[in-house]
């Protein structure tokens, strides 16, 4: 299948400041990427330039087979766009106002209203066209900015931070909104909450201060995860009880407290829960507690931000060389 969407080596640097450090993937049409990654990790940056908002510093775009520089007019026809902030005229009617992001887009004015009536459909905003946009809720300002970027019914559909100042019950409606967009047309959404991704995208882009960590399907970044964990609480120091592990197991992390007590969580990379146990009674520990840690991708970016454990570093999949800036 041809990628939709490429970037190879993508720089932007404002100033002293890099805000992305050479970033290259590939993403398929249809799909629901979600773009992960803390404040400042670049998301903004990315999406912006993927709309042609944007010049990069370096590197290069595609989308739908043609390169931002060539035909950038070309290029941005093919995207519609939602920064954090919705760009709305607030004392405009909504039909009025994607009646004028339209024809900036070039649509024709006899598709206008039908057009109009469909995207207001497919964001269930069809009730409210008549109203003036500054009385909508937060939610329907979204939604609203989330018709006007697919007025022109473009290929790719770009999502900044969709959910942001949205109440729980707009959250919901927009995770269900956001998961209908996809299959017909690919869909970028930034965030950083894991939960987000995790329910609406099919697969997932980690950034962290600029660098692309991972690029892969929930199930392939899973995989950073399937090795277990566990947690113990034993009597005697961590540098003791590290030093009776069996070979191949690796601390994650570990703490010291009062009357001689710490306590490990333990990447198992293959051993049983048993045989750690048994070499540690053997050693004359005494264990107070051993539960399983939580294997999920909220860990796996956890690992993957903070450069932790060999799962992170070890066989990770599209960890992309191309995109690392070497």
């Amino acid at each position: 299948m041809t990628a939709i969407v490429r970037t190879d080596r993508l720089n932007k640097s404002y100033g002293a400041v890099t805000a992305l450090a050479g970033i290259g993937f590939e993403c398929d049409a249809g799909e629901v990427v979600g773009v992960l990654g803390l404040n400042g990790a670049g998301k903004s940056t990315l999406l912006r330039i993927l709309a042609g908002e944007l010049l990069p510093s370096g590197g290069s775009v595609w989308i739908g087979g043609v390169e931002l520089g060539d035909d950038s007019r070309e290029m941005r026809s093919r995207v519609g766009y939602l920064p954090e902030e919705p760009p709305l005229y607030r004392e405009m009617r909504v039909r009025d106002y994607l009646g004028f992001v339209g024809a900036l887009n070039r649509v024709a004015r006899h598709e206008l209203p039908d057009r109009i009536d469909v995207v207001a459909g497919r964001v269930h905003i069809d009730g409210h066209l008549d109203r003036v946009i500054g009385e909508l809720s937060m939610g329907y300002r979204k939604r609203v900015g989330i018709a006007q970027a697919l007025l022109h019914e473009p290929d790719v559909v770009l999502l900044d931070e969709p959910v942001s100042s949205l109440d729980p019950a707009e959250i919901v409606g927009m995770r269900e909104l956001v998961r209908s967009l996809g299959g017909r047309r690919t869909v970028f959404t930034s965030s950083h909450h894991l939960r987000e991704v995790h329910e609406t995208c099919d697969s997932i882009l980690v950034l962290h201060e600029g660098e692309l960590l991972a690029h892969g399907s929930q199930e392939e970044l899973g995989v950073l995860a399937s090795r277990e964990r566990i947690e113990i609480e034993v009597r005697g120091t961590a540098v003791d009880v590290a030093g009776r592990l069996p070979a191949g197991v690796d601390v994650v992390d570990s703490a010291e407290f009062g009357d001689d007590v710490c306590t490990l969580t333990l990447d198992l990379a293959g051993a049983e829960r048993e045989e750690v146990a048994a070499a540690l009674v053997g050693a004359g520990f005494g264990i107070r507690r051993l539960e399983p840690v939580g294997s999920d991708l909220e860990r796996v970016f956890l690992d993957l931000v903070r450069g932790d454990g060999g799962a992170a570093q070890a066989g990770r999949p599209n960890l992309t060389d191309e995109g690392s800036g070497s």
